[in-house]
């Protein structure tokens, strides 16, 4: 298992790479991790860019202050990922540029609104599911998380941004990175006549990277 001072100083890393590369601005964002029956996460108002990892909230799976600085206020976007996918060992919620602008378009597919364009949003991502808007802060979020029953991996919250979880935080920020990507591709190629991945390739992708 990795120790808990570990996952702390990776946690503070990756989120400095996510903010100096435009992935999160401003106090924009939160990141967590799973560490035995606890939660990390990012402290609230406190930019990626600058995380202490001795200051990074600790609280229990309902929630509770453990150590550390005060949660986010979206800690419940996290634990509804916790609490519906036992798979997940970490999330990611940021408001990038290309997502965020997905999240806004009314022609965004609210089932499917991450095409399968490139075999590495498949791997990685999978299929996006696009949650009705609410208030930044408002627990209804994690509801409509939670009543998806971990059928997704990752979300789009309507006019808000990415949430993805992973397997751990590395594969987690990968996978934001690449839904990020994606959707930066499907925006530059928005109105053109755009070669999809087919059915077929799509189940061999997901048959040969079930455990990424």
């Amino acid at each position: 298992m990795t120790k808990e001072s570990d996952l702390r100083q990776q946690m503070a890393m990756l989120c400095a790479s996510l903010f100096q590369r435009g992935f999160s601005v401003g106090t924009a964002g939160n990141v967590s991790a799973r560490i035995g029956d606890a939660i990390l996460v990012t402290p609230t108002n406190a930019t990626l860019g600058a995380i202490d990892p001795d200051r990074i909230s600790k609280i229990d799976a309902d929630g509770r202050h453990i150590s550390g600085a005060k949660p986010t206020k979206e800690t419940f976007l996290h634990r509804a990922f916790y609490q519906s996918r036992p798979q997940c060992g970490a999330v990611v919620h940021l408001h990038s540029t290309w997502a965020t602008a997905l999240s806004c378009l009314e022609a965004t597919d609210p089932d499917d609104c991450i095409p399968p364009l490139t075999p590495y949003v498949v791997m990685r991502v999978g299929t996006v599911k696009l949650l009705p808007y609410v208030k930044p802060g408002d627990p209804r979020a994690g509801d409509l998380i939670a009543e998806l029953k971990g059928a997704y991996s990752a979300v789009l919250l309507a006019n808000h941004g990415p949430v993805v979880s992973g397997k751990d935080l590395f594969s987690a920020v990968c996978a934001a990175e690449e839904l990020e990507e994606t959707a930066k591709l499907l925006m530059a190629t928005r109105g053109q006549k755009t070669r999809l991945l087919s059915d077929a390739d799509v189940a061999d992708l997901k048959r040969s990277y079930a455990n990424m």
